[in-house]
């Protein structure tokens, strides 16, 4: 069984959405890979964050987690079967009285979690939900063979960022022993690396004629040269010059819906930030999440004689910067 994600994100099963946010937020920014190049260790907590963020900012996913724990961040889980089994567990059919060769296992195994297999003289566990849900005069296995679901396919999508961020709709084909099939799939917004989407009913057929596996597609985001995304987060580092960072200043600052004017404070040094609410990843049933602007002053290039007079007589009303610098 993985850490739980409440411990991931150090925070109690009780916390709100805005503890859970804030706890994300600073372990992000400790882990990122940015600031850790090259530390494996790092780079491995913070995708574990990542996965904890996005299961428990889902209110939806997050009550499924609480409800069945590990079992629900399962590709194959379903809550409704998940449900149906404790009710037929907490009546005694979890091998106490009416089925006393069933030994008792953990929900992960139902959905793929356990790894496969399971102990000797257990029963499969397809049979043994056939055998408590089957309607009376049917025939079992009949029915089993009926029902067997043909086996998922996966496959990896690459999309651009923006399309990651704002959702898409990709056009696909599909190459089976009827030929070639067009589809469209749907990418929700907010799609991160690693996430998959399911298609259904677009896998394998089912051998004894069943319904079709499903199609799932394992997403992979392109890097953009001056975005992140960090949970339903945005970043980007937004190049100022040194007169815009002295006096202040208004500049127009790319985002998800389209260009914003937003002020820079007067003063600005590299590395403050501000941020723009809603400006983040609106995904479907959740607040959108905010861009962090970070300021990134930059100065002339040129070596033209009048830019070196004007950078001596800066010169003279500076102080020394690296006084307090200590190790």
């Amino acid at each position: 069984m993985s850490e739980d994600l409440y411990a991931v994100l150090g925070v109690n099963r009780s916390a709100s959405a805005s503890d859970i946010k804030q706890a994300y937020r600073k372990l992000a920014s400790k882990l990122h890979p940015d600031k850790n190049p090259g530390d494996a260790t790092a780079e491995s907590k913070f995708k574990r964050v990542n996965q904890a963020y996005q299961v428990l900012s889902d209110k939806k996913r997050r009550e499924l987690y609480d409800e069945f724990g590990d079992a629900a961040l399962s590709d194959n889980f379903d809550a409704d079967r998940a449900r149906m089994y404790k009710q037929w567990a907490g009546r005694g059919g979890g091998g106490r009285g009416r089925n006393p060769n069933v030994q008792s296992f953990d929900l992960e195994d139902l959905f793929g979690g356990g790894g496969g297999g399971g102990a000797a003289g257990a029963p499969n566990f397809g049979d043994l939900f056939s055998d408590i849900f089957t309607q009376p005069g049917r025939s079992r296995r009949g029915s089993r063979a009926a029902t067997m679901k043909g086996a998922d396919v996966e496959s990896d999508l690459a999309i651009d960022f923006a399309s990651a961020v704002r959702g898409t709709t990709v056009s696909l084909r599909l190459e089976g022993p009827r030929g070639s099939e067009p589809i469209q799939v749907r990418i929700p917004p907010g799609a991160n690396e690693g996430s998959k989407v399911r298609v259904k009913g677009k896998g394998n057929p089912s051998p004894l004629g069943g319904p079709p596996g499903d199609l799932l597609l394992k997403i992979h985001v392109d890097a953009h040269p001056f975005f992140r995304m960090e949970g339903n987060d945005l970043h980007v580092d937004l190049p100022i010059t040194v007169a815009e960072a002295y006096r202040g200043a208004k500049v127009r600052v790319p985002t998800p819906d389209g260009h914003v004017t937003m002020k820079v404070p007067a003063g600005a040094q590299s590395g403050k930030s501000a941020r723009l609410r809603g400006k983040g990843i609106a995904k479907r049933g959740q607040e959108p999440g905010d861009l962090y602007v970070h300021f990134q002053v930059h100065v002339p290039t040129s070596q033209a004689e009048a830019v070196e007079t004007a950078i001596d007589a800066l010169g003279a009303y500076e102080d020394d910067i690296r006084a307090d610098l200590r190790f």
